[in-house]
This record gives structure tokens, sequence and C-alpha cells, in this order.
């Protein structure tokens, strides 16, 4: 079976799930940047997630997944294979318990937070204006303002190639800064996730979200297509500092951007490419390794192929 054969096979046993084959990925991103995927998957139910999951395992079919696309860069060439995007079908939020929230790993981080500040639960205040869903954030470790995923997770509920769906307990998630076990575990698909928060007063809970939400929209290019930031902190320096301190603020490269608002941030300033991105990229990585000895590392996660050469 050819790998065009194998995709549509696996297109034909999904019955709960919007298929596309060849899709632009740049309509799935928040950068608004991709070339197309071979089969974007959008699945509605855990059965249809994990059967497509698999079956990409047995007709051997690339298989790539992401969250709701807003920490990614997918390269102009696409994807070949297949990508499930868990976001937004594969959502729903329950309360389980006294300060327990469980959470399917599509559901969007904004409707996560309200979903806290309803049931008048302190701990995600720091998450109001992450635009990722819930398996991209525990995946990514994502965090603000002090806080992050990994200390309010309690266990993940992940389907293994191995064991099939299981929970996986805190303390085998390997938290780190912006690391878990599912950057290095290629064989688990996150399906939802409970989270242990503290019981608190609903009008200080609001206070302390509108008060994260102003800085947010103070100091971060909102009304521009982006990743977030664009590399992770080094240990001891701060990368918006260094990229101003190098007068690189606003540098532009094609349609990519270092942002105005915030270094930090690469944003899309016109019908930017994925090389332009990267380029951009590392640009910004030789001259901070020049001037301050510092690697930058991506936080940015990229996939895909680059575009092929133009045809003289």
């Amino acid at each position: 079976m050819t790998r065009d054969e194998s995709l549509v096979s696996i297109a034909r046993k999904l019955s709960d799930s919007r298929v596309l084959f060849s899709e632009p990925m740049a309509n799935h991103t928040s950068f608004r940047i991709g070339g197309p995927c071979d089969l974007l998957v959008l699945p509605r139910t855990v059965e249809d997630a994990v059967l497509a999951w698999t079956m990409c395992r047995d007709l051997s079919v690339p298989c790539y997944i992401v969250g709701n696309g807003t920490n990614l860069l997918v390269k102009d060439g696409g994807i070949r294979g297949c990508l499930i995007k868990m976001a937004p079908g594969l959502s729903g939020i329950e309360r389980n318990g006294a300060g327990t929230l469980f959470a399917k790993s599509g559901t969007l981080l904004p409707r996560l937070v309200q979903a806290a500040l309803e049931h008048e639960l302190s701990g995600l205040e720091f998450a109001v204006g992450i635009p990722g869903s819930v398996g991209g954030a525990v995946t990514m470790n994502a965090g603000a303002y002090g806080g992050d995923f990994g200390s309010l997770v309690t266990r993940v509920q992940a389907a293994s190639l191995e064991d099939g769906i299981r929970w996986f307990d805190k303390d085998e998630l390997e938290f780190d800064y912006r690391h878990s076990l599912f950057q290095t575990r290629n064989d688990l698909l996150i399906l939802g996730v409970e989270l242990g928060l503290a019981e608190g007063d609903r009008e200080s809970i609001y206070e302390l979200m509108q008060t994260r939400a102003k800085e947010r929209e103070a100091k971060q290019p909102l009304n521009m297509p982006s990743a977030g930031s664009a590399f992770r902190r080094p240990k001891g320096h701060y990368v918006g500092a260094m990229i101003d301190a190098l007068g690189m603020k606003g540098l532009r490269y094609g349609g990519a951007q270092v942002s105005e608002r915030h270094s930090g941030f690469i944003v899309n300033a016109g019908n930017a490419t994925a090389k332009d991105v990267l380029t951009l990229m590392s640009i910004i990585q030789e001259r901070v390794k020049e001037a301050f000895g510092v690697d930058l590392e991506p936080e940015v996660i990229v996939i895909g192929e680059d575009a092929p050469p133009p045809i003289e």
C-alpha cells in the first residue's frame, strides 16, 4: 500500500473527525504560516484520535500531534504524512472533587481559565491570555508570571502504544522549565489532564485574572500573528533585553519581524514564510552568541519540510 493509499484508508476509518487533504497549515497555526499537510485530522472523540494515531503507526505513516498550533512553525514545504490537531474538537471540562478539574487535551486554555473562575478555583490566573490547548500546555509545561502547568497537574490520561489508555502520575511526568515527559516520548498521546487547584474567592480570582490580562496586552504583540516567545529563557538572562541591547527590536527579514512591542516575539508582519522566520531566528542567535556568549534555544516547535527550490 502506498502512502497516499494509507492516508485515504485512515481517513475512511474516522467516523467522527474532520479530515482534510493537502490542507495549508497556514490556516491552522497562530503564525499563519505553513505549507500543505498531506492529511490533517481534526478529531471530535477520543476514539477517533486514538484510531488515527494507531493506524498511522500500523501503516508506517509519519504522524504529528499538535494542540491548537499556537507554538508551532510549519515549514513552507508542508508536512508529509498525517497531522492530528487535537484542539478545539477534543474538548470538555469536568469537576472531579473539591479542587480538581479534568480537561480533555483539546480544551482551549481560555475556556479552562474561565471554568476555574466559574468554580471559584485559584491557580490558573497566570494562564490568562495564553491561547493554546491543555495538551500543548502540559507538553511544553507552559507558564508565565511565576506559575506553570507542571505545578498544577496531578495526573495525565494518555494512550500508550504498549499499554493502551492509562494514567500517568505527576512523578512520572518529568516536569521542568518548558519540559515534560511528552516531549521525549512519541509513543504517547495525551487525552486528558487532571489539575489540582485551590478553592478561593471569586472576586479575588477575577481581579488577578484581569491584572494578568492587562499586563499581557500591554507587553505582548497580541494583534499580530506569532507563535509566542521565539526562544527559551536562558539562565541569568532575558532574551528580549539582549535583543534590545543589540539594536534588533523591529529587525525584519522578509515578512518576519522582531516585535516592536516585545523583542522576545517574532511576528508575521505580512506574508512571512517559515524560511523568513527561521532566517531571522538564526541572525538573532548568531548575534546574541557573539555579544553575550549565550546559546539561544528555540521555544517554537518547528516541523515539516523546506519548500523545493524553484524550477529554473
